[in-house]
Parts: C-alpha cells; sequence; structure tokens
C-alpha cells in the first residue's frame, strides 16, 4: 500500500504547487515570500523523489512479507509519506486561510503564517533527508537479484464499457444439483399453508451465497413478496427488523419506530401473503429462534433460507431439508478455473504447456470457488505463456516462504496484491464500511472522489474513471455485485467476507484504516480512516487522533460531545459522513474542517446547518436528503467547490418516499461545479441562478407554478450534460405549460409531477423526438383528457413508463414503444378500455393497473405480449375479480384466464372497507385466494 499512498500523495503536491504563483503574488512581505520559496523548493524535491520511487514501489511491495528488508524499507516509506501528507495538507489549509477576511486581517494572518511557513519547510526538509538517507540504507542490505521476479503483468484499468463479469453457470460449477433441491423445498409445495425452513452452509468461500442468490432470483416470482437481509456478526435485533421491513416493502420511518410498531407492520404486511425471506450470513441460532421467528404469522404459506458456516445453524432446518457445501472436487475445481482463465479466448480449454502450472495453481484454491475464480480471473489478465503464469505462481511460492498467509488466503492476497495503486485504495476503502453494507454504486463513487483516489484520464469524466475502477474490482472478483440496473451497469454489490477479513488486515497493518466495533481494547495507532461501528465511542476520545483523514459512523446513536472531541483534534478530516444516526445537530468543531470533501448526514436528525458551513470551502459533497432540514443558510453559496448537493426534507410525520423541496439562498449560481443539485423549492430568484450552472448531470425541483416556467425551461436549456430531470408543481391544481421546454438530448429520466396544459401536450411529446437516451419517464398528477400513448409513440428508446393520475379520459390504444420494459398506468378514473395492439410492446416484462375503477376486464390485446412476465392489477378489473371469486370453473372465466396464460405470474388485489384480498397464479386454472 505504500505506493497507493505514494500516488495520492502525488496529486496532492500537484495541488500545492499550483497555488504557487497565486501565493507569491498575494505575498506584500519579503520575509514570507521568501519562506515560501523554500516551502515550495521542499515540496517539488519530495515530489520528483517520490515519483521516481512509485514504480519500485510497485515492484517491492510484493515481497514486504517474505524479504524483511524490502519490508522495512516499504513500512519506512509509508510512513514518512503520511509525514510529506500532514505537511502537504497543514500548507494548503493555511494557504487557503490566508484569503478570508479584510485587508487587515488578511495581514495578520500572513505575518502570523510566516512562522508556519518555516516551521513546515524546516519539516520537510528532514523528511526529504531521511528519504534519502533510506533510499540509501536500501540500496546496501537489498537482495541482488530479488526484483527479477517484478511483475510483467498489464495494470491498465478497463473502461467503462466493459462487460462485467457475473454470477452465470460456470458459478453454479459442480453445485446444481444442489440448486434443483433448493428449488424444490422452496416452491415444491406452495399451495399448502405452512412454515418450511432451509439452510444452506459450510465454509466461507465455498459457494453458499452464490447458490442461494441463483435460486433466489429463480423462485421469487412465485411468491407475493420476497426479501433478501444479510446478517452481521455484531447484529442488533431492532435494526435486523427494520432491514427486514424495508427490503419486504413496508412503509416505515426506519429512524423513529420503535421495535413493537415495526413488528406489527410486518406481520399486517405478510398476513395470509406468501413470502420468502432469506437471511444471509447467520452466526447464531439465537437470531433465528428468539429474535426472528416470533415475528412472522403462522397462517401463511412461508419459506425461509438461511445461510450459515455453523451447523448449528443448518439444524434449524424444516424436515432435513439442509444443504452442507463442500470444496469443489478436482473435475469442477478445473473446468471453473478453464472458464475464468480463459474467458478472452473462443476455446476455454487449458492449453497442453500450462497443465502443469494449472494443477499447482489449483492445489492452492483448495477446491473454493472465490479463490479459483480470483486467480483464474487474475490470469486471465495476463496473456496465456508458461513465462507469464509462472511468474505469478513464483509469487505464491515467495509469499508461503514464511506461512504468513497459508492456503486459500495467500491465492487472495495476491489478487489483491496485483491491483494497480488505485484500485487498492478503492478496495481497502469498501472494506472498511459495515460487513453487512449493501454498498451503492453512486455513493461509493462519490467517496472514492472525495478522498483524491480517483483523477481525470483520457478525457473521461472522474465518475466514468470510478466507475471503470468499480467494473475492474468486479471482473476480478473482488467485489460480488447485487443488483444491476436496466442497462447492464452495477447497482449494489458487497464485498465476500473472507476478502473483508484479508483486507481489514491489511488495511490496520498499513495504516489504511481501522473497524471500531466496542469491543475490547482499541487504539486508533497511525490509522488515516476511522469507521465507527459500535456506540461507545467513550475509548476513541482518549486518543490524539490528528492524522485521521476520514470518519465513518454507521450507528443510530452516536455521543455529540464525544464526537466533538473528536473532531477538535482532527483539524485535516477530509470525509465525515454520518448517514443514518440520529444526530439532530452537528458541533462546531465541524465547521473547522477547513480540508473538509464530504459530509454525509442522510437519513438523519439534522433540523438545521448554521451559516458557518460556508466555512468549508473544500467541501464537494452536501448530502443532507431525508433529513428535517427545510432551508439552507445564506452561506452555502460560498462552497464554490461543490459537486453534488443532495436535499430534500421528509416532512415531520410524512412516509419515507415523501419529500419536500429544500429552499436555497440566493447566489447559488456561482456553484458553478455542481453536478448534481435536488430536491431544490423553486422561486423565481432561485430558478434565474441555476440557469447558471451548465454542468449538471441531476437536477431535482419542487413547488413550480406556472409563474415559474418559461424561467425554468431557459434554465434547463442551458443545461448540455442533463441525463437527470425531476419537476414538481407547487400543487396538483396548478396548471404548468411546457410549450417553451426544450430538452437536452443527454436526458435520460425525466419525472413531470403535476398537472399539464392538456391542449399543448401532443406537440410537447412529439417535440421530445430527439430524445434517443430517454430511458424513464414518469407522469404524475398530469391529469390529461387525450390518449397520451398516440404521442409516447415517439420515445422509441423508453424502457420504463409511469403514468400515475396522469389520464383522465376513457379508452387508450397502446402501439409502438418497442423497448419498454414495465409500464405502470394507475389512478384513472374513466379508464374503461385498454387495448393493446398485435406489434406493440414487445419486450414488456412488467404491467401494473391500479386504481382504475371503471376498467372491468383485463386489457384487449394482452395475449400479444410475448415477453410479458409479472401482471399486477390493484383495484380495478372488478368483474374479472369477481368471475374468478364466485364462478372460476364458469366458460366466461376460462376464457378471460386464457387471454393472461402466458405470463409466469399475475397478482389481482383489491380492497373494500379496510379489507383486501389477494388473489394469486402462476399457471391456468392454479389460483389461490
Amino acid at each position: 500500500m505504500a505506493e497507493a499512498v505514494v500516488g495520492v500523495l502525488i496529486g496532492k503536491f500537484g495541488v500545492a504547487l499550483a497555488n504557487e504563483a497565486a501565493a507569491y503574488g498575494a505575498s506584500l512581505l519579503w520575509k514570507e515570500a521568501s519562506a515560501l520559496k523554500d516551502l515550495f523548493g521542499e515540496i517539488r524535491k519530495a515530489e520528483v523523489e517520490l515519483g521516481s520511487m512509485r514504480a519500485y514501489l510497485r515492484d517491492s511491495e510484493k515481497f514486504k512479507d517474505t524479504d524483511e528488508t524490502t519490508g522495512i524499507f516499504v513500512n519506512k516509506i509509508r510512513e514518512l509519506s503520511f509525514q510529506i501528507e500532514d505537511v502537504v495538507d497543514e500548507f494548503i489549509y493555511k494557504l487557503e486561510d490566508n484569503k478570508h477576511g479584510g485587508f487587515a486581517a488578511k495581514m495578520k494572518k500572513r505575518i502570523k503564517h510566516v512562522k508556519v511557513w518555516r516551521r513546515l519547510a524546516l519539516k520537510l526538509h528532514d523528511i526529504n533527508a531521511e528519504l534519502e538517507d533510506t533510499t540509501r540504507r536500501r540500496d546496501r542490505y537489498v537482495i541482488p537479484g530479488l526484483l527479477r521476479y517484478s511483475w510483467s503483468g498489464d495494470h491498465r484499468v478497463n473502461s467503462t464499457n466493459q462487460i462485467l463479469y457475473s454470477a452465470r453457470e460456470e458459478d453454479l460449477m459442480g453445485i446444481t444439483d444442489h440448486a434443483a433441491r433448493l428449488k424444490w423445498w422452496l416452491v415444491g409445495d406452495l399451495e399448502e399453508t405452512n412454515r418450511k425452513i432451509t439452510t444452506v452452509w459450510g465454509m466461507g468461500g465455498v459457494g453458499k451465497t452464490t447458490l442461494v442468490d441463483h435460486v433466489y432470483k429463480i423462485v421469487k416470482t412465485e411468491f407475493d413478496t420476497a426479501a433478501w437481509v444479510i446478517v452481521s456478526k455484531s447484529y442488533q435485533v431492532e435494526d435486523l427488523l427494520k432491514k427486514i421491513a424495508i427490503e419486504f416493502g413496508t412503509s416505515i420511518d426506519s429512524s423513529n419506530m420503535d421495535m413493537r410498531r415495526v413488528v406489527d407492520v410486518i406481520r399486517k404486511h405478510l398476513e395470509g401473503k406468501r413470502f420468502l425471506l432469506v437471511l444471509d450470513d447467520v452466526w447464531e441460532q439465537d437470531v433465528w429462534i428468539n429474535s426472528i421467528m416470533p415475528v412472522f404469522p403462522t397462517n401463511c404459506t412461508s419459506r425461509f433460507i438461511l445461510t450459515s458456516r455453523l451447523s448449528e445453524v443448518a439444524s434449524l432446518a424444516t424436515n432435513n431439508c439442509a444443504i452442507e457445501l463442500q470444496p469443489l472436487q478436482e473435475y469442477h475445481s478445473y473446468m471453473l478455473f478453464c472458464k475464468l482463465a480463459f474467458c478472452n479466448n473462443d476455446e476455454k480449454g487449458c492449453p497442453l504447456e500450462l497443465w502443469d502450472l494449472a494443477e499447482k495453481f489449483l492445489k492452492r484454491c483448495e477446491g473454493l470457488p472465490i479463490a479459483i475464480a480470483c486467480i483464474g480471473r487474475l490470469l486471465s489478465c495476463k496473456p496465456p505463456t508458461h513465462p507469464e503464469w509462472e511468474n505469478v505462481y513464483e509469487k505464491l511460492e515467495l509469499q508461503s516462504i514464511k506461512n504468513v498467509i497459508p492456503g486459500v488466503d495467500t491465492v487472495l492476497k495476491v489478487s489483491l496484491e496485483d491491483l494497480p495503486y488505485e484500485l487498492k485504495n478503492c478496495f481497502l476503502h469498501c472494506a472498511i464500511l459495515p460487513e453487512d453494507y449493501t454498498l451503492k454504486r453512486r455513493m461509493i463513487i462519490r467517496h472514492w472522489i472525495t478522498a483524491g483516489f480517483i483523477k481525470e484520464k483520457e478525457n473521461k469524466t472522474l465518475e466514468q474513471v470510478a466507475e471503470g475502477f468499480l467494473n475492474e474490482l468486479v471482473n476480478r472478483s473482488l467485489l460480488q455485485v447485487i443488483k444491476k440496473n436496466e442497462f447492464g451497469r452495477v447497482k449494489c454489490f458487497r464485498m465476500h467476507d473472507i476478502l473483508r477479513h484479508l483486507a481489514l488486515d491489511k488495511a490496520e497493518k498499513e495504516c489504511f484504516g481501522k473497524v471500531y466495533e466496542g469491543s475490547g481494547t482499541f487504539s486508533v495507532d497511525g490509522a488515516r480512516r476511522l469507521s465507527i461501528q459500535s456506540t461507545g465511542v467513550a475509548p476513541l476520545s482518549q486518543f490524539g487522533v490528528t492524522h485521521l483523514r476520514a470518519i465513518h459512523a454507521s450507528m443510530r446513536f452516536v455521543d455529540i460531545d464525544l464526537l466533538a472531541h473528536i473532531l477538535h483534534s482532527s483539524k485535516m478530516l477530509s470525509t465525515l459522513d454520518l448517514q443514518c444516526t440520529q444526530i439532530k445537530l452537528l458541533p462546531n468543531e465541524v465547521f473547522s474542517l477547513f480540508n473538509l470533501r464530504l459530509l454525509g448526514l442522510r437519513y438523519t436528525g439534522i433540523i438545521n446547518l448554521p451559516e458557518a458551513l460556508g466555512r468549508l470551502q473544500n467541501l464537494e459533497v452536501l448530502d443532507v436528503r431525508f433529513t428535517a432540514l427545510l432551508s439552507f443558510p445564506k452561506d452555502v453559496a460560498k462552497l464554490k467547490k461543490l459537486r453534488y448537493l443532495y436535499a430534500g426534507a421528509r416532512p415531520r410525520g410524512g412516509p419515507l418516499i415523501s419529500l419536500v423541496g429544500t429552499k436555497i439562498p440566493r447566489g447559488i449560481r456561482n456553484l458553478t461545479g455542481l453536478y448534481a443539485l435536488q430536491k431544490i423549492k423553486a422561486s423565481l430568484e432561485t430558478i434565474v441562478d441555476v440557469a447558471a450552472l451548465t454542468e449538471l448531470r441531476t437536477f431535482g425541483v419542487s413547488d413550480v407554478t406556472s409563474e415559474h416556467s418559461l424561467k425554468l425551461c431557459s434554465a434547463i436549456m442551458n443545461m448540455n450534460h442533463l441525463v437527470h430531470l425531476t419537476i414538481a408543481a407547487s400543487n396538483e391544481n396548478e396548471v404548468l405549460p411546457w410549450e417553451a421546454l426544450r430538452l437536452p438530448e443527454t436526458l435520460s429520466k425525466l419525472k413531470l409531477e403535476g398537472q399539464l396544459e392538456k391542449k399543448q401536450m401532443p406537440q410537447i411529446l412529439s417535440s421530445w423526438s430527439h430524445l434517443n437516451n430517454l430511458t424513464h419517464l414518469t407522469l404524475k398528477g398530469s391529469k390529461l383528457d387525450e390518449d397520451p400513448f398516440s404521442s409516447l409513440v415517439v420515445l422509441n428508446d423508453l424502457c420504463f413508463l409511469r403514468l400515475v393520475n396522469a389520464y383522465d379520459g376513457k379508452k387508450v390504444y397502446i402501439s409502438g414503444l418497442p423497448k419498454l420494459r414495465k409500464l405502470v398506468l394507475g389512478g384513472a378514473p374513466q379508464l374503461n378500455h385498454v387495448q393493446i395492439a398485435e406489434d406493440a410492446l414487445e419486450n414488456l416484462v412488467e404491467l401494473e393497473l391500479s386504481y382504475c375503477p371503471e376498467l372491468k376486464r383485463v386489457p384487449h390485446g394482452i395475449r400479444f405480449l410475448r415477453a410479458l412476465e409479472e401482471l399486477y392489477l390493484v383495484d380495478t378489473v372488478y368483474e374479472f375479480i369477481d368471475m374468478l371469486k364466485h364462478e372460476p370453473e364458469a366458460n366466461e372465466c376460462k376464457e378471460e384466464l386464457m387471454k393472461i396464460s402466458q405470463i409466469r405470474k399475475v397478482i389481482v388485489e383489491s380492497s373494500e372497507k379496510n379489507f383486501w384480498q389477494r388473489i394469486v397464479f402462476t399457471k391456468v386454472n392454479k389460483f389461490a385466494g
């Protein structure tokens, strides 16, 4: 990791040296200019030395565990690099501080800072001298010829448009029989109202999650609702139940609801339904017996899957429905290895000249799929030649000389060491987050950028480079994809617990970061990042933490006073992420963190931010979404480096998904580097200011009135890079005229909430024909009285369409829309006839018709939808429902059923006077009430 530390530090050198001319220009004092000249000279000297050393570190780090001299040298370079970073960060901090205040205040600061520049120059001079001495000492004692084993692999990081590896059939190598058995246990007797528990157990890395994930994706459509929850080793019952409630799709306020209320919500939501729950990575029986099982209703068909490493947990299975996964046998190990190692070749077989090395690699993997996947995909990045493979194997041998990390861990460690230094930082950052964390692409990319791990390259934005890094980690099997979006991009992912354990060990040893879990003795030592995963942070206050650059707190309750104490000595902190904690006010110490790049407050109880926020001049990410913050202080407009501003307040007592716009002060136009701005409250002044934000990719605005429309249209026309746009009217009666709305070609997702000018809508929709990138469209509360589908056919690339309270007419005729995958048509009070053309919606997978009281039967032409897998009918098609309830064997009923016989899952739901009944069937003439 010394190479990774040096890589980030070199980037900081660039920032510091970029200020050189400005620093001299602003200096009115000869003594100050002289001191600055000395300091810049030492910075430049360190930059040259470490720049030359980085290539050496790339190779030497691989031997630090097996060659003591190399290990001492690498550790010393890392230590000195951290010291240099402290000097550079303090210098930038003080230099920026010189820019604030009036003339007299600035002069006073400059006089004061002359001593600071001299101190920092002298300190850096001593560090540089020690750096040179360390290099000379290494040259005296290095083992001749050691670096002949240097890695010759290509360290280029693939681009964002690469094909992602994911769980395919090869990941089920050797366990297909288990998959078939597990599937039968889950859905073989669904007509019976009973509870069944199945368990999958075995050692870490043997493929438990892979097996269950494969089956889960196949069978979940057979259930009314399904959920997957990861159980951390240090779980809290209350948090676990809230996760279950959220994953089942209930509307709960996870911040304010007590456990009894959560249990009631879960029971009410699941009562009478057919449901499936996966609890992944259960560590003790008590999780199930005392915490989970009593929560669920018994008068329904329920299926549970528990994965675990423990036989005691496996014994909870019903009727011996337990699967013990063993390491792969030799044949299946070999087949999996070949599919991955030669995935880039047309023929997936192993060349004869590599058989001996393949056998040696597989022996090291001990039959564990995760190890085979890591080494196989590592080798797929190398030329398939004997010298290249032998070079990789020699590294395995060297790692094992002192039995530092024996067996499978050695294979995984080599996969980690092979990463380019940029990816090592990104990978270790994922590890310090909680083990049961579902990591999200956008969130993690923001963290990587603000931590300084990402640099622009090859005309790509920081976000594009970061996504390329994420794809590379997935392709190397170092991260596991949980969910992709409709375009195949990673949406959510996690880290395998074995890899996380290895990465945390590395992160701690090399001072990248430490995790505080509240047990045993704890010392921050020289760690640069701290992840607080326990409510008891009292021991942390005993330590001086001036070296910290990031604090992540993931527990609900954090003591403000103790946090303030830690922050007081963490002046150089660049990341403070308090997401999901119940903090309501930030301690004053936060606003002295001039180096802060990211302030994460999403889902917290924050109700106010002071004007002191404007002092955080380096802030790039401010996330207060889903808080109680209704307005920003005026000094937020001073944060000129801000890149992402996420707002949108949750009204007190309102549902979790209901957000109101946050008021933005005048001067927001100064934040010209903004990429994301949502969800803000509209005013004429704000909209005029927003017109200057031409770099926006995401923009969301609420409380829009007709008075705002023309200026808002003009502002949006300036946003040539816009991808996501949300506009919400001030109330349901406000009519928004959009004749002047000219949307940018880059737009991918559009959501309009509020009444639209009915006569103008056909022309407006037709004017969107140039939107070749538009894939998601939501119209809510539009109240159109003409069939919108006749105009929507121009949107040939639309994949998702939601019309909610958008249509007041009686009939719709749907044609075209060849790429549409999901259609929601809801809240149409007069709609009584839906007809689908024979050649329309050829790729539609999901159709939802809800709250259309006059619609008596299923849509005409629904039989043409050959790709349709799911049909949801909610409080609609009442004649059809009555037919099913009272005359299921009647000829007319059978004719209606035949229209939808090709659909795998149909759910019909009706409610009458707080009573609801669900009718589910997956085959013709097979349904249950």
